[in-house]
């Protein structure tokens, strides 16, 4: 008799790098998926997203979580109307200083929440789709951040045996493409824009980063976009 899979939950934002993380983790993994509404600007394109990518890669849950607090203290791009998202300049360098639209330790309220979601279900791990390399250059998608978070799973959890799992964190973003790929990841569903939901900006970070990966991953991107720095 086969021991049935491990659970596990995805914090999953219905982006290309948590597509990608999504497939690896439905891949060994009986995967639930939770995904987080806290105000962004794409805030109902991204959750039709994340929606769509547990559909396609079976998961058998999807945890709708709602979080007011960044939109009410706002200082980020992403959840203030009243800064601007940035647009990258041709041929503009990206993640050389903290960037406007990086939302106040935002990661940290993902996590807890997945792991608090983990308990109740008996999974021992959490999938979180951070990446270091060709990023905006957010502190919380630095490799440290994981391990000081999973010094406090372990010493503030019932069992302290739930492990959080980044397996993209030292990936390029072209190798997250080549990657996705493989494992027929439902990158055409996702989306990346930090100001459109029904046309990708082009010119954004997040749009740049994006653009750049596929270019030179040898492959297109299937999603519309307006225009593009690439």
């Amino acid at each position: 008799m086969s021991t049935p899979p491990t659970k596990a939950v995805i914090s999953l934002s219905g982006g290309m790098d948590s597509c990608v993380c999504a497939a690896l983790a439905a891949r060994d993994y009986d995967a639930y998926a939770i995904h987080f509404s806290y105000g962004q600007r794409t805030e109902a394109k991204e959750l039709a997203s994340a929606r769509a990518v547990a559909n396609t890669l079976g998961f058998n849950d999807f945890l709708h979580v709602k979080i007011d607090l960044f939109r009410q203290i706002g200082g980020s791009a992403l959840t203030d109307s009243s800064i601007a998202v940035p647009e990258v300049s041709e041929n503009g360098q990206i993640g050389t200083e903290i960037p406007v639209t990086y939302v106040p330790f935002r990661n940290a309220h993902f996590l807890s929440a997945a792991v608090s979601w983990a308990e109740v279900l008996g999974a021992k791990k959490i999938f979180i789709g951070a990446v270091e390399q060709d990023s905006s250059g957010y502190p919380d998608c630095r490799p440290a951040y994981y391990e000081a978070f999973q010094q406090l799973i372990n010493t503030g959890t019932k069992d302290g045996d739930i492990e959080v799992a980044t397996p993209l964190i030292h990936m390029r973003k072209k190798e997250i493409v080549a990657l996705g790929l493989e494992l027929s990841a439902p990158l055409h569903l996702t989306w990346s824009c930090y100001s459109g939901e029904d046309v990708a900006c082009g010119v954004c970070e997040s749009c740049v980063l994006r653009l750049r990966a596929f270019e030179e991953a040898g492959t297109a991107d299937r999603i519309p976009y307006a225009g593009s720095r690439v």
